[in-house]
Formats: C-alpha cells, sequence, structure tokens
C-alpha cells in the first residue's frame, strides 16, 4: 500500500500558549517524513485567531481555522478534519513537540489497510525540570501522557491517546467526528475521553479494524507548574470518572471500561506495593506514590458514581458527529 498524506491538526485556544503552539507547528514542520498541511484550529478566540493567521501567512503548508462548530477541543478536531485533505489526520497537542520521526512511524503503521488507527508515546515535559518525588508513572495520564500499563512496541490496543494520534480518514467515515460534552472546553473541569469513545464507536462501526500504538513515535508534552500539585492530580482524577462514566453510558461498561478493569485490578495494586517497597527501603516519594494511586483510585470511583448517576438522570448519549464539507481525496 502506498505511504499515505498525512495533515496534522493542532488545536488552539489561548494566547498563554503562544510560543508552546510555535514550537509545536515547527515540530511538524521539521519532520522528516512531511506532512500534506498542518491546521491550527482556534477554539473560539478571535484575538489568538488573528495573531495566528498574521503568524503564517506567507508560510506554505500550515492553514489557520477558525472552530466551526461549539467551543471545545472535540469540535476544533472535527473542524480540522473536515477542512483536511490527507488520506491520515494526525492530531498533536498545541503544548506539545513531535520528534522528528514522528510522522515516519506512525504513517508505517498504516501499511496494513486493516490499521484504521495509530497512537504513540507521549512523555512529561516538567516545568520544574523532573517529576515530582511523589507522582505515580501510572497516572501519567493525569497530564496527559503515557502511564506504566500501557503496552511497549507496536501494539493492539482498544484506543489512543488524543494528543499523540492518527486516524485514517475512512475512520470518520464508518463512524463520524469526535462528540461533543465528554471532552475539554477550555480552562473548564479538565474532562477528557473523547477519543476513547470515538475509537471504541469505530470498532463498533468497523469490527475488522485495527487499532495501534507505536511507541517509536514520540511527543514531548510541556506539563505546567499547576499541573504538579496534588490539588490537580485530585480534579483530573475525578474529572475522568465523571468522563468515563459518559463513555459507558455512550458505549456500554463493557467495552467502555475493559481496560480500566486490569489497570485497577493488575497495574494500580503493582504500584503500591512498588511505592511501599521504596517506602520501606528509605527510597525517596515511595509513600507518596503508594499513596497518590489509592487517593487517584477512590477520587476516579467517586467520579464515576456521581458521573453515572447523572447521565442516569439526564439520559445523556453520544454518538457520531458528522463532519460537515469534509474534504476528500
Amino acid at each position: 500500500m502506498s505511504d499515505p498524506d498525512i495533515s496534522v491538526v493542532i488545536c488552539a485556544y489561548t494566547e498563554d500558549r503562544w510560543e508552546d503552539t510555535l514550537a509545536a507547528v515547527s515540530s511538524v514542520r521539521a519532520q522528516s517524513r512531511p506532512a500534506v498541511e498542518t491546521l491550527l484550529v482556534v477554539d473560539h478566540n478571535p484575538a489568538l485567531l488573528d495573531r495566528l493567521t498574521r503568524q503564517y501567512r506567507e508560510a506554505d503548508g500550515v492553514r489557520v481555522l477558525a472552530n466551526a462548530g461549539v467551543r471545545g477541543l472535540s469540535a476544533g478536531r472535527n473542524t480540522g478534519i473536515a477542512a483536511s485533505r490527507g488520506a491520515v489526520v494526525a492530531f498533536l497537542d498545541d503544548d506539545a513537540v513531535a520528534e522528528r520521526d514522528w510522522l515516519r512511524h506512525l504513517a508505517e503503521g498504516f501499511a496494513d489497510p486493516r490499521v484504521m488507527v495509530v497512537g504513540g508515546r507521549v512523555l512529561p515535559v516538567w516545568a520544574s525540570g523532573r517529576r515530582p518525588a511523589w507522582f505515580p508513572e501510572e497516572f501519567d495520564w493525569v497530564v496527559g501522557c503515557t502511564y506504566r500499563g500501557l503496552p511497549r512496541g507496536r501494539a493492539r490496543v482498544r484506543n489512543v491517546l488524543g494528543g499523540n494520534a492518527s486516524f485514517r480518514r475512512t475512520a470518520f467515515d464508518a463512524a463520524g467526528g469526535f462528540a461533543t460534552g465528554i471532552g475539554r472546553d477550555g480552562d473548564k473541569r479538565p474532562l477528557g475521553c473523547e477519543e476513547t469513545e470515538l475509537c471504541i464507536r469505530l470498532s463498533r462501526a468497523r469490527p475488522d479494524a485495527i487499532l495501534l500504538v507505536d511507541d517509536r513515535a514520540v511527543i514531548h508534552h510541556r506539563v505546567p507548574a499547576a499541573r504538579e500539585h496534588f490539588a490537580y492530580f485530585r480534579a483530573r482524577s475525578y474529572a475522568e470518572g465523571l468522563s468515563k462514566a459518559l463513555v459507558a453510558r455512550s458505549v456500554g461498561a463493557g467495552r467502555g471500561l475493559e481496560t480500566e478493569r486490569r489497570y485497577t485490578t493488575r497495574v494500580l495494586p503493582a504500584g503500591v506495593a512498588r511505592g511501599l517497597r521504596d517506602a520501606l527501603l528509605a527510597r525517596p516519594g515511595g509513600a507518596g506514590r503508594a499513596g497518590a494511586i489509592v487517593a487517584g483510585l477512590l477520587t476516579a470511583a467517586g467520579g464515576y458514581v456521581v458521573g453515572s448517576v447523572r447521565a442516569r438522570r439526564t439520559g445523556v448519549t453520544f454518538g457520531a458527529t458528522p463532519l460537515v464539507g469534509a474534504a476528500h481525496e
């Protein structure tokens, strides 16, 4: 199968990340395997839209667009998908930079026509310069990064991380776009799971679809200082529980929670045991990591219960989001 053209979508919403956004675009333009285009989608911020439009007015292969849907990351991504022209659409966070061979490794996964999705590895770049001693690797998803317990190498997965992911265009034809109402909306509660819901929906629409993660496709994701504190850890864990409840409501608890069952029954207990062992050996942070794992699990479980009750009361469900005006090759 021929090497697919790849469009890269970067969603931005705040001028506070100006330098990060420029760095993200630069990392795409420096790829060893070039993208056919880079689309910067601005989420209801006219000042940022104008500033980025002026910044890239003369840049070949970079287009700046306004989010054509409701406020939030999902609608921004859907805007990028609809405007893109590549056979594959890749997503990069606006506060991340991709390694030089990122797109090359993502593209290699699509050599098999059954592969619909390829994700990569997301490494944290801590604002303080190092991982907080108490912060467990099992919870790196809290800061949008690859966490302990995910498969290594190239492996089949249920879903990929949205900040480092690529989808064959026909995946959106089969399943629709990202569902709004699940993921992030600017600086509001740090919800997530929109990519999980889409991946599960895709697998239902295309039972033969293969979803892969290739940890050679690496990006480096900036973790601001505010997210290195336990208050954010707790808030994000609670929000994850709320989000998982919405996903389970949409696609069923069987598919919506199958990966989480293994994570909570195997990965997290092993993490607690490592933390307690390190504490007994007087290694820094061991007790803190064990405690954070327990606290994070209980907080996420609480969010799931609250989210489940709310979902039953409101009857909310999520499904395919039409991609109006999608440009196909």
